[in-house]
């Protein structure tokens, strides 16, 4: 079976948020939409979004490090927010794996929000219904755009390329390669929910300082006491500044 998802290289993740705003844009104006924010310019502002990057500091003072870790809905192989949907209306797709919410069923109890283990479900609160990432099936799907654009949003706009998308269950596909040669890893594997997204650790990059690059090397126009000789063009510049 086709299973759907993105690997999110966290190496070169820059934390630019540009996937969460192509995000916000393409599903806003898409099937998914509309994406509220209420109160944006408040002291405490609420919005819904599909994709968040998390920032924050690792390890002691002071070899710490920052990394960017974003994070969405990871389509899980066994999604435990499906089985406690009373009314049916989230669902995984069988012929891609994608993980999906019928607007139209939805009765916006947030079962589905307490039983995600990973707070990836987002509550719409002028529509009144739960909200979560897509993978921009609408997009992938749309037989109109460009092959190589059928990827979603986020991965267009990435300006690092930290965002693969593909079918995990394809061993030939890059997704599949990437997860096999870098070590992907999957989050929170303990709580058997099998997620689909993938993240690819961080490299530690050893920097080689030669020891002649430690000496100070001083001006050569500070031991031989010159000028450097101006050209015309800086003449110019010099009788006009006088």
């Amino acid at each position: 079976m086709t299973q759907l998802a993105l690997v999110i290289d966290l190496n070169v993740c820059v934390g630019c948020h540009a996937c969460v705003t192509s995000c916000k844009q393409w599903n806003t104006s898409g099937t998914a939409g509309s994406l509220v924010d209420l109160n944006p310019y408040a002291s405490e502002p609420n919005g819904t979004f599909f994709n968040r990057v998390q920032t924050f500091e690792v390890g002691e003072f002071p070899n710490t490090q920052t990394v960017h870790f974003p994070k969405s809905c990871l389509h899980c192989e066994d999604p435990p927010c499906v089985p406690v949907c009373p009314t049916g209306a989230s669902y995984k797709r069988a012929e891609d794996g994608i993980v999906l919410v019928d607007y139209d069923k939805c009765i916006g109890c947030k079962y589905c929000s307490w039983s995600c283990p990973y707070g990836a479900r987002e509550f719409d609160e002028e529509r009144k219904v739960m909200t979560k990432c897509t993978l921009c099936v609408d997009r992938i799907s749309d037989v109109t755009i460009p092959e190589p654009q059928r990827k979603p949003s986020c991965v267009i706009a990435c300006p690092a390329n930290a965002r693969l998308f593909g079918d995990i269950h394809d061993p030939e596909s890059e997704v599949s390669q990437a997860i096999a040669e870098r070590g992907g890893y999957q989050l929170m594997p303990e709580w058997g929910t099998r997620p689909a997204n993938h993240y690819l650790p961080r490299r530690k990059t050893e920097i080689r300082i030669h020891p002649e690059d430690l000496v100070r090397v001083d001006n050569p126009l500070k031991i031989d006491g010159k000028k450097p000789e101006l050209n015309q063009r800086d003449l110019g510049r010099e009788d006009f500044a006088t």
